[in-house]
């Protein structure tokens, strides 16, 4: 469950009163500008690939794809090795995106849709004017039944669906029209927990070119989503993007409050004085980390942490300085 959510500023915890240009503007300035400056424009450690053009040899990793392991080099060296390839000229990425109620949780200072937002607008603009085409399918948890029929909130199981797909094309106004869809996409009804299947079988489905992926979610989801996570990686290059508030871990001491589920929409009282409440209130979120952890684990899937508290340019540098170690 997560605790009620502050009336959201104007500036960052309402992204929708701003236009798609200024929102884009301030990116430039304020997150582009600053990345560029600290990775100097080489963004090979965010987006490697895999083009045509050999780059280097290393020493096969736990998770590595077969495919790339040379041979020849394995049997001379007697340890298996793998080639790396410098990105494709012309990368296609594409995000997934979860759209569903428990995104729209945050405080004044910000929202996990925020910065989602911010993330997607920024990694869209650094992508696109290199040449590269982008594309997105978002996800909204909203009720309807396995055969697509809609049904009333709380009744039948919920799948969600993909609500919205933007084909993969280029250029600054193909990052206008992901942000203003974004903007434009309701926020949906509170009906019951996300199940992320649908989303990462409709990217297996849809996008047939090997791609860079990104999923974008805070994982508060329905367990099975690890296995087409894992499918998923196996024909593309996927990388985990993980929203989370402070708030989702720690619960303060402030009395009696009434607590609501971000994606059912569920209320009850609790007493936030009780120590014993707030330690099982932690308890819960450390136990989903460790398994959303061995999920990504397994998959082979890297993962970038987004907080709504964290400056955004720290945490993709911290994200690149990881991917560059794992690398090499």
């Amino acid at each position: 469950m997560n605790t009620p959510s502050a009336a959201p500023t104007p500036e960052r915890a309402a992204p929708e009163r701003a236009a798609p240009v200024r929102i884009l503007q301030r990116l430039d300035w304020k997150v582009i500008r600053r990345l560029d400056g600290i990775l100097q424009g080489d963004y090979r450690t965010l987006f490697y690939g895999y083009g045509v053009d050999f780059a280097d040899l290393r020493e096969y990793q736990p998770e590595d794809d077969i495919r790339y392991i040379d041979w020849n080099v394995t049997a001379r060296m007697n340890t298996p090795y793998v080639r790396q390839y410098v990105e494709d000229r012309e990368i296609t990425a594409w995000f997934l995106l979860d759209l569903s109620p428990s995104v729209d949780f945050g405080t004044a200072q910000g929202m996990k849709r925020s910065v989602l937002i911010d993330f997607v607008g920024t990694l869209a603009r650094l992508l696109t004017r290199h040449g590269n085409r982008i594309g997105a399918m978002f996800y909204g948890g909203g009720p309807q039944k396995t055969d697509g029929r809609p049904i009333q909130a709380g009744k039948g199981r919920v799948t969600g669906r993909i609500e919205h797909t933007i084909p993969a094309r280029g250029g600054r106004n193909q990052v206008l029209r992901l942000v203003n869809d974004l903007l434009d996409q309701p926020r949906l009804p509170r009906a019951s927990f996300t199940d992320l299947t649908p989303l990462l079988e409709g990217g297996l489905n849809a996008i047939k070119k090997r791609s860079l992926v990104f999923i974008v979610s805070d994982f508060i989801c329905e367990p099975g989503w690890d296995r087409p996570l894992a499918l998923l990686n196996q024909r593309h290059e996927v990388m985990a993007v993980r929203l989370w508030d402070p708030r989702e871990v720690e619960l303060p001491d402030i009395g009696l409050i009434v607590m609501e589920d971000a994606e059912t929409g569920e209320q009850m009282y609790v007493d936030t004085h009780d120590r014993r409440f707030r330690q099982r209130f932690a308890d819960a979120p450390h136990r989903r980390e460790a398994a959303l952890d061995q999920s990504f684990k397994h998959a082979g899937v890297d993962v970038l942490s987004l907080s709504t508290e964290e400056d955004l340019v720290r945490a993709i540098v911290r994200f690149a300085t990881l991917r560059r170690q794992r690398r090499h």
